[in-house]
């Protein structure tokens, strides 16, 4: 798989920011924005839970402390709800144990107000790339998954025996077939996966395992 290109300015993405206090939450998206972002402000946790969001590559600016649900519940919930992103916390009121669950649950950076700008546009880039990654990776699973689904019973018995590292004689002695059975069978495999080689091959079965 190839690295992600860094974003650019015109790569769509969203920066949901959740603040209860209004004059933070619109200087942030003003920062935002000045930075050719685009950024969507919610006055809650519930209200942004409630929203409906473009399936894009995005982070979260997330306040710790609000009324209701707090910046933690919230990363609990998207977690529970299997639609995590990175989060990037920020707080008046900082404190080594809040800030260590927040990074053991997977936020990516914890901010003190007043923080610099350029350490929160930084921690956006950051989460972005780390969003568009991940989403790249799931879309190559599928793809994968998708491929491997089309081989019939006979082509994925053959698939496993070969990347175990039998031979083609070995695995038709195993499966009571011709050598040239496997042959042939073994190069339709690689046109349906895809596969540039028999090492792309094995990559391939190893990240099915993988997921």
């Amino acid at each position: 798989m190839n690295p992600a290109r860094p974003m650019g300015l015109t790569d769509p993405a969203i920066v949901y920011v959740v603040d209860d206090d209004a004059s933070v939450g619109e200087a942030v998206t003003d920062l935002l924005g000045s930075a050719g972002l685009t950024a969507h402000l919610f006055p809650s946790a519930e209200a942004f839970l409630q929203a409906d969001r473009p399936d894009l590559p995005s982070c979260l600016i997330l306040d710790v402390r609000m009324p209701g649900m707090s910046g933690l519940d919230l990363q609990r919930q998207l977690m529970a709800l299997d639609q995590a992103m990175p989060i990037i916390f920020m707080t008046a009121h900082g404190d080594v144990p809040t800030s260590v669950r927040a990074m053991k649950a997977g936020a990516i950076e914890f901010l003190t107000k007043p923080f610099n700008d350029n350490d929160l546009l930084d921690a956006v880039h950051a989460g972005l790339e780390a969003d568009k990654l991940y989403r790249c990776q799931c879309a190559c699973l599928a793809q994968l998954q998708e491929r491997f689904a089309r081989l019939d019973a006979r082509e994925k018995s053959i698939l496993n025996l070969l990347v175990s590292g039998l031979l083609n004689k070995q695995v038709a002695g195993e499966l009571g077939v011709s050598e040239i059975t496997v042959k042939v069978r073994r190069r339709q495999i690689m046109q349906k996966m895809q596969a540039g080689s028999f090492a792309d091959l094995v990559r391939m079965m190893e990240t099915l395992r993988r997921s």
